[in-house]
């Protein structure tokens, strides 16, 4: 693990954008085994539980009571042997265990720890992390001057060339791990709304082909939410997501004020000018467009400067919400303009 977490560090390091890495493993700490030799101390009648119970209360200190300052303060009374007389090897043959076995005035036979125990300096982890009762090693970074979703896919295709020893793996988690589940969530919701607003225009319209030409129009508000992000210099995110999400509804609403208003036309009916004379295809969509052209952009431009603080980030704390308004205002322009041209085409075949 420790071999594996340093080159995965120094790939990472590779990256650009990755800044404050880091890992939970910490270096290994000097320590003491206390290896029992079973025979001997089965033969006095020593057991590992009373080794243990013995040594914990002289080195690592047991809780005994609680104590109550003047100050009203409650402090715990932690009994241990003094720091004079726990500095090494030698402080351990010092410590004497009462066995099992009676001596000739009948107290218990006592034994010196060294006399059933091997004790061996060695080098040992100072904590031991582990997930899913597995050990792990967690590695940690920022990004910095990128966005985390561009480092995180870089670093995805650095570890997948990789070579990991048999019972290792990779489990990345995280904002990586979050925006990947917000991104399959939202595409979710993406679909589910296209679905949702084609049943309703079907069953407005009673027609499963005139919904289509309307949600034409939805593509090409992407060009608008794109060129948005690119010229406010932001990325695509949860919230750029949500506000695409929210443009859909807005942009359907301009095709349909143009469909709809043709079809009247086609069918001979003006609303509240009353009767007219049915029109052709063409003429229709063509009085559609002058007729419904003012709302588009009223309807539009109301949108637009609607977000503009939102899309500025002009309040505290907005920056984070601001791609969001700003791909709004670049999906309703692109889409408000080519509505006029592309949904009419759609609508013609």
């Amino acid at each position: 693990l420790d071999r594996i977490s340093q080159e995965v560090m120094a790939k990472l390091a590779q990256i650009p954008g990755a800044v404050d890495i880091d890992r939970n493993l910490k270096a290994a700490k000097p320590m003491f085994n206390v290896r029992v030799k079973r025979d001997v101390a089965s033969d006095l009648g020593v057991g590992t539980l009373l080794i243990a119970s013995t040594l914990r209360p002289l080195f690592a200190g047991d809780d005994t009571s609680l104590w109550k300052a003047p100050d009203d303060e409650n402090y715990n009374v932690v009994v241990r042997l003094a720091p004079s007389d726990r500095t090494g090897r030698h402080d351990l043959d010092r410590i004497w265990l009462a066995t099992s076995q009676m001596a000739a005035d009948g107290s218990p036979r006592m034994v010196q720890l060294s006399q059933i125990a091997d004790i061996e300096a060695i080098i040992g982890a100072s904590q031991i992390n582990r997930r899913d009762l597995s050990r792990e090693v967690q590695i940690t970074a920022n990004a910095s001057g990128r966005s985390s979703g561009d480092v995180g896919t870089e670093l995805n295709k650095t570890l997948a060339t990789m070579q990991l020893p048999p019972g290792y793996r990779f489990v990345i988690g995280g904002s990586s791990k979050d925006i990947a589940e917000s991104g399959n969530y939202a595409i979710q919701a993406l679909a589910l709304a296209i679905i949702l607003i084609y049943l309703i225009l079907a069953s407005q319209f009673g027609s499963f082909l005139q919904p289509i030409a309307i949600m034409m129009s939805l593509p090409l508000s992407l060009i608008g939410v794109f060129l948005g992000l690119l010229i406010a210099g932001t990325t695509l995110n949860i919230f750029s997501i949500i506000g695409f999400i929210m443009l859909m509804g807005l942009v359907t609403k301009n095709a349909i004020l143009l469909v709809d208003f043709a079809i009247r036309s086609r069918e001979g009916t003006h609303g509240a000018a009353g009767e007219h004379a049915p029109m052709g295809r063409e003429d229709a969509l063509l009085h559609a467009a002058q007729v419904r052209l003012r709302p588009i952009l009223m309807t539009t431009l109301a949108m637009i400067f609607g977000m503009v603080p939102l899309a500025f980030a002009l309040s505290e704390g907005s920056e984070q919400r601001a791609p969001m308004g700003q791909a709004v205002i670049g999906g309703v322009i692109t889409s408000s303009l080519l509505t006029l041209v592309v949904v009419p085409v759609i609508y013609c075949y």
